[in-house]
């Protein structure tokens, strides 16, 4: 009976079902091998030799699989149809051969399935190959220079960069491209410019909005409109005039479908639509793929095949109509340049069958399923045909021109079923709907009015959606007479922080890793601290800041996107067969071990040097003032450096430790306006920015006082409005509020790790609001802490028992029926027995409670959760106490079992973090 084995146990269930009692069907779970985490597991001196290991969980599942080959009389390797599943082949067949478990006559055979189902699974098994050399080399390849990168590469950061944790071949050009997506932010510098709009209608009283394009005869270019006089008099000139329509232009147009899934446009979409992350999303469709219901999940390939393509047009046909099926099928090719690891789309098994058939109860797998079968059948249906319409307005001298634009869907084709979601925001007035319009037509001034949008925009809060490079945000607003005109001021955005979808699809438009590895890259740089996620956006945090300018200074080739895109093409080479992986191997590490060598010799000083000079721009900005930006603003005699600690860079005074001023790196922390506030009682208050935000400090550290009085600005405080009088409220707290009118405790009140509280005792009671920290009275305090008690439900009084029953015959102390979230109980002490079903609490008896209670205690003793009650309570006698006879070990042995102990707790000793894989 031949052994099939696959990676999951889930798959494994899946395949036995259509392979049956003739097959034993095992799982791998997984790689059952590894490089050791250590340095020489890849030895570039002995022809970049590897050193695998079996890891501790992965012996029991080889020891299985080579004792079911003792009984039976064939391997079949069915892994996963990738780069990944191929190398787990491999292993699985040189670590059985190593035991000897795979005899001369055993044979060995490989089979790939891209799709989980009874069809797929037969067919593969009726056309069985070996195992894909060039595939598994490429494997090899990339393996053994991401450990070469890893282990070289992170003891270089861990010695010149105190709280760097890694670096990897992929990763650290992954965290360069949200590095330097932050310093573009932070030297954008944003411009003004004003946008004109009226509200119009038809002769028929129907209404439309229309941009102004023209100005005193001249086009309008995007910044023409600079400030609000030059805005306040287009509106006027706008109002002022008699408009009419001058022209209307209706193009036919049409839209196509997008391309059905492949790995990284899966990840985008989830992103974008249920704002999933890289690594949710693949594990979600790991599971759908394991069950079944959609074909391999890490593919670069967008090729559907044909009887696919036929299911999903006799699908369409059925469920909207023949008119949504087009002529011939859509055809889509390839964008993965290596044909062998590009399999087919992401799709789903059975076309028919949408998610609500399916019954899927998990969340992200129901939503994830319905994403990829409505964009399967939507890359085969229909376009959509649309009218695109552009009126141009104008007035009668010619001076004034605006413009609206709509659209109208003439048949939504593919749009019925799935519309892609967008990464920007489409302009305003693109998919608005016009009503009929005439050439000729006068032009009124809608009755309506904008005033809605003049309120929404005219306030303090800017209007400004997830934007786009460039997109507008609205700050100030003016508005004509007739309220038919509005003036819109904007301001130009920098371009926006990553989102996990984003950087995805960048790292895909540079050639960087591979769609099956970007979720394990970007969980990797938030795992190692060095990039946060603050909503959906990705931000560097310092720590990953510094050690992307590190790189760039000292091993710029390896993080330079063209070095890492061409070394991922010369690894599909080959995969393809079309190169040596050892001779690629023997190039890449040449020249980096030399690079290596070069950095080993520095000193951090040198380094953070180097460093210091590389940010300049964002560290030190110039001051209003003109003043140096390196003097430090607290003492004024220091100059400003690069420091590094374990939590990360950040600036320093160079007179420490006479002067202790630190702050965080980047532009906003440079002009945080650190000064001094003023005097009190002597001492010097302060403002100051330190790696954790804004505080205020009493005085100077000094040797004898190295921790001065220092308060954190609570939420709401800006450092901007900071003055002496706040600084030293904040220093004054904790606020004694006074005595508890119960037992005549102090009564504090102050602000905390979790915001602002009252105290009294050891009970913490939060507050709303800052403010209440410097002006709740005795009452309100009083009434605040009796709530916080209640809630821990110790102000509240003891539960009515449903039934007493009296005192335990045996061992003493009460037994009641109790009222329980599960339904009743017996109580006796500490131990609670649930009622057998049906029982009701009034029928309970001693007797019976009592044997509940044994029956729960022994239960509770046998695990060790609780002891068992005492049969019986005995008087306690006064005896001697009698120590205990103790053999004491002879010195030799008892230091022989010290010294074995202490080799056992130390028998992996504790390392940096494994390199990480791309």
């Amino acid at each position: 009976m031949p052994v099939v084995v696959v990676e999951s146990p889930a798959k494994a269930k899946t395949i036995n079902k259509y392979l049956g009692p003739d097959y034993t069907v095992l799982a791998s779970y997984g790689h059952v091998r590894d490089l050791p985490p250590k340095d020489g597991s890849v030895d570039p001196d002995n022809g970049f030799d590897m050193k695998w290991e079996i890891g501790t969980d992965s012996r029991k599942h080889v020891k299985a699989i080579a004792d079911a080959l003792a009984n039976d009389n064939a391997l079949i390797l069915a892994t996963d149809p990738d780069r990944e599943g191929e190398a787990i082949s491999w292993h699985l067949e040189e670590a059985l051969r190593k035991r000897k478990a795979i005899k001369k006559d055993t044979p060995v055979s490989r089979v790939v399935f891209n799709a989980i189902t009874k069809a797929a699974v037969t067919e593969a098994m009726a056309n069985p190959r070996q195992v894909d050399a060039p595939l598994v080399e490429a494997y090899l390849a990339r393996r053994a220079l991401d450990y070469l990168v890893g282990f070289n590469l992170s003891p270089v950061l861990w010695r010149k960069l105190p709280g760097a944790k890694s670096a990897g071949r992929v990763q650290s050009v992954c965290l360069r491209l949200i590095v330097e997506r932050e310093m573009e932010i932070e030297a954008f510098n944003a411009r003004e410019y004003w946008s004109v709009k009226a509200l119009l209608a038809t002769p028929r009283g129907q209404e439309y909005e229309a941009r102004l394009t023209t100005l005193a005869g001249k086009k309008l270019d995007k910044f023409d409109l600079a400030n609000a006089t030059q805005a306040e008099m287009a509106v006027q000139a706008v109002s002022s005039r008699a408009l009419s329509v001058t022209s209307v232009e209706a193009k036919p147009a049409s839209r196509n479908p997008s391309a059905p899934f492949m790995t990284s446009t899966l990840q985008q979409e989830a992103s974008r639509k249920f704002g999933m992350g890289a690594r949710q999303t693949m594990s979600a469709a790991q599971r759908l793929y394991e069950a079944g219901h959609i074909t391999y999940m890490r593919t670069d390939g967008i090729d559907m095949a044909p009887e696919a393509v036929t299911a999903a047009r006799d699908a369409i046909a059925d469920r909207y109509g023949k008119e949504y099926v087009p002529p011939s099928p859509r055809i889509y090719k390839n964008k993965a340049k290596n044909a062998q690891e590009a399999h087919e789309c992401i799709r789903p098994t059975e076309m028919t069958r949408d998610a609500a058939a399916l019954k899927i109860t998990d969340r992200d797998q129901a939503r994830l399923y319905d994403l990829i079968w409505k964009r399967t059948l939507a890359c085969q249906m229909e376009g959509a045909r649309l009218e695109r319409t552009t009126v141009e307005i104008g007035s009668d001298d010619g001076q004034i021109g605006l413009r609206a634009t709509g659209q109208v869907v003439l048949f939504d084709g593919f749009l019925r079923v799935y519309e892609e979601g967008r990464d920007d925001v489409a302009d305003e007035g693109d998919d608005a709907r016009l009503p009929q319009i005439a050439e000729g037509d006068k032009a009124a001034f809608g009755k309506s009015g904008l005033k809605a949008q003049f309120a929404k925009a005219d306030k303090s809060d800017s209007i400004i959606e997830d934007s786009a490079p460039g997109m507008a945000r609205h700050d100030a607003a003016i508005l004509s007479e007739n309220a038919a005109v509005l003036g819109l001021q904007s301001h130009t955005q920098p371009p926006p922080r990553y989102t996990e979808a984003t950087l995805v699809k960048r790292m895909e438009e540079l050639g960087i890793g591979r769609p099956s590895t970007y979720a394990s890259i970007v969980t990797t740089i938030q795992d190692r601290e060095y990039v946060r996620k603050d909503g959906n956006r990705l931000i560097p945090e310092d720590k990953g800041r510094i050690v992307t300018i590190f790189l760039l200074n000292f091993f710029k080739q390896y993080v330079g996107y063209e070095f890492t895109a061409n070394l991922e093409e010369e690894l599909d080479h080959v995969s393809a067969g079309e190169a040596d992986w050892k001779d690629i191997l023997t190039r890449f590490w040449r020249d980096f071990s030399a690079a290596i060598a070069e950095t080993t010799e520095l000193r951090i000083s040198e380094v953070l040097d180097v460093l210091d000079d590389a940010l300049a721009p964002t560290l030190y900005p110039p001051r209003e003032d003109g003043s140096d930006p390196r003097v430090c603003p607290l003492c004024g005699e220091g100059k400003l450096h690069l420091k590094t600690s374990k939590s990360g860079g950040f600036v320093g005074c160079g007179r420490y430790p006479e002067c202790r001023y630190t702050r965080p790196i980047g532009a906003d922390a440079a002009e945080s306006g650190d000064r001094v506030l003023g005097e009190d009682q002597g001492d010097e208050i302060s403002l100051r920015s330190g790696r954790f935000g804004p505080y205020v400090q009493r005085g100077e550290a000094t040797e004898e006082n190295k921790k001065p009085p220092r308060a954190s600005l609570p939420k709401g405080w800006t450092p901007d409005a900071m003055d002496l009088e706040k600084a030293l409220t904040l220093l004054s707290l904790p606020r004694e509020v006074g005595a508890h009118p119960d037992d005549g405790e102090l009564i504090e009140a102050g602000i905390g790790r979790y915001g602002p509280f009252v105290k009294h005792g050891k009970l913490y009671a939060n507050l709303k609001e800052v403010d209440e920290v410097f002006t709740i009275g005795m009452n309100r305090a009083v009434e605040v802490l009796a709530q916080k008690l209640a809630s821990r439900g110790a102000g509240r009084a003891a539960a009515k028992p449903l039934k007493e029953l009296g005192e335990h015959p045996e061992s003493g102390g009460a037994i009641n029926v109790m009222e329980g979230r599960y339904g009743p109980y017996v109580k006796w002490e500490k131990v609670n027995a649930t009622l057998p079903k049906g029982t009701e609490p009034e029928d309970v008896t001693v007797a019976m409670a009592v044997d509940l209670i044994a029956e729960k205690a022994a239960k509770a003793g046998k695990g060790g959760a609780k002891k068992k009650a005492p049969a019986k309570k005995a008087p306690a006698k006064k005896t001697t106490a009698k120590k205990p006879s103790v053999k004491k070990a002879a010195p030799k042995k008892a230091a022989a079992e010290k010294t074995t102990a202490k080799k056992t707790a130390t028998k992996k000793p504790a390392t940096k973090k494994k390199a990480d894989e791309e």
